[in-house]
């Protein structure tokens, strides 16, 4: 794996930033004098969510027991029982706070190192995850990043060495394509057409991204979402552990997402852009969860 130094020149090889990130994660980031980058900024959904929702018309947030059990300050609206993959990514970097989420008004000293504009089932397409109430999707985030970054003096010049990570299109599936109800979009887009709309959206929303100063990009590919509880228990497996159907449904997704990331290092040789294998990384984990068992 080489050095704790070789993480951001890492992006390049086929394995996955994810993947990398946590298997630095299972040593101790203690010896560092500072973080390996100097900002972290965090766009995404429900995964990465860390306290965005709280105050949202919305029946989507978490910011109530058993939710958080096992963080150290109790339920945030972090969707989680705990940290977020997002939150070991900036431990594993060499931050010691976590990263304030937008909707908190973190200050000017805050904004320096960085801000977490998640939001509980947002998505790619603003209309995504809206049968439950408000999110912040991707477009929204972007529009707060951009408040952000009118803060900061000398913009171009630190968000450059920034790290941003986004994790997005999850719910354009999950809470948009599936949904019973979806069936305008389903009959003007089969899988294939979905998905290279999704692509084509989250283009355009990255190089916004990259016009506001991101330099170190690093974007999730779609997970097995028909491994979730919540598909299983609404479509079925027939005895298999998740719904193979879904989990199909999304691959063109991902590999048009592999693609966008090629045309985007053409497009932006100043910048780096890698692909967080979230599948392969879900695999290993799966993989070290049984070692440890046994």
């Amino acid at each position: 794996m080489g050095s704790r130094r070789s993480f951001l020149r890492s992006w390049s090889s086929p394995l996955s930033l994810f993947v990398v990130v946590v298997a630095l994660a299972a040593s101790s980031a203690d010896g560092f004098k500072a973080p390996r980058v100097p900002c972290y900024f965090i766009f995404g959904d429900s995964l990465y969510d860390s306290g965005n929702n709280n105050n949202l018309n919305t029946s989507v947030k978490v910011n109530y027991s058993p939710y958080g059990i096992d963080f150290p300050a109790g339920p945030t609206g972090r969707f989680s029982n705990g940290r977020t993959a997002a939150d070991i990514i900036g431990e594993t970097l060499g931050f010691k706070d976590f990263i304030p989420p937008f909707a908190s008004n973190p200050d000017d000293r805050q904004i320096l190192v960085g801000v977490n504009y998640a939001s509980g089932s947002a998505g790619i397409l603003v209309e995504s995850g809206k049968q439950g109430g408000d999110n912040v999707d991707l477009n929204k985030q972007l529009r707060n990043h951009k408040v952000t970054v009118s803060r900061i003096k000398a913009a171009f010049e630190h968000l450059g060495q920034c790290l941003y990570i986004c994790n997005m299109g999850n719910n354009d599936y999950i809470n948009n394509y599936i949904l019973p109800q979806s069936t305008a979009i389903r009959s003007q887009y089969n899988p294939a057409q979905f998905a290279a709309l999704l692509i084509a959206r989250y283009s355009a929303q990255i190089n916004r991204m990259y016009e506001l100063g991101a330099r170190k990009v690093a974007l999730a590919g779609i997970s097995n979402i028909g491994c979730t509880p919540s598909l299983i228990a609404t479509v079925g497996t027939n005895g298999a552990p998740c719904v193979t159907s879904v989990n199909q449904l999304v691959a063109p997704f991902n590999i048009g997402l592999k693609s966008l990331i090629s045309q985007l290092k053409s497009a932006h040789p100043d910048a780096k852009f890698g692909y967080l294998d979230t599948i392969r990384a879900g695999i290993l984990a799966s993989q070290g969860n049984r070692l440890i068992r046994s």
